[in-house]
C-alpha cells in the first residue's frame, strides 16, 4: 500500500478513539490482530501487555472507554511507508497530567494486523 493510504487508515483510527466509537475501531483491525500496551502491562499483568484478536481489543479497549470517559489523543505526527504508520499523539484525560505516546499501526492489505504502543 502506498503511503498515504496508511496514514488515510491512521486518521480513521484517530477519529474512531476519539468519538469511543468501538465498532468503526474495531473494523479497521485484521481478526486475528495483536495489540501491545504498556497500560495494558500494569492493568492486566497477566498478559504481559499483549492481547490478540478481536474479542481481546474490544474488552481492552471498552474498559478504557467506561474507565475514562474524556479519554482523548491529539495527533503530533505520522510518519508511514509502505508496511506501517508510526503514530506520535497526546493522550489527554481530564485531572490527569498528558502523555506523550508513539505507536505503530503494521497494515497489510488494508487492515491492521499488529500495533504497539511506547509511552514517552
Amino acid at each position: 500500500m502506498q503511503p498515504e493510504a496508511l496514514e488515510k487508515i491512521a486518521h480513521a483510527w484517530f477519529a474512531a478513539f476519539n468519538e469511543h466509537n468501538l465498532e468503526n475501531l474495531l473494523s479497521l483491525y485484521h481478526d486475528e490482530a495483536v495489540h501491545y500496551s504498556p497500560k495494558l502491562k500494569i492493568r492486566q499483568p497477566e498478559t504481559n501487555g499483549l492481547v490478540k484478536g478481536k474479542a481481546a481489543l474490544r474488552a481492552w479497549w471498552q474498559d478504557s472507554f467506561d474507565r475514562l470517559p474524556t479519554l482523548h489523543y491529539v495527533v503530533t505526527s505520522l510518519t508511514a511507508n509502505n508496511e506501517r504508520v508510526f503514530m506520535e499523539y497526546t493522550r489527554q484525560v481530564a485531572n490527569e497530567p498528558d502523555m506523550l505516546v508513539g505507536e505503530v499501526l503494521e497494515i497489510k492489505e488494508g487492515m491492521i494486523v499488529a500495533s504497539r504502543v511506547y509511552h514517552g
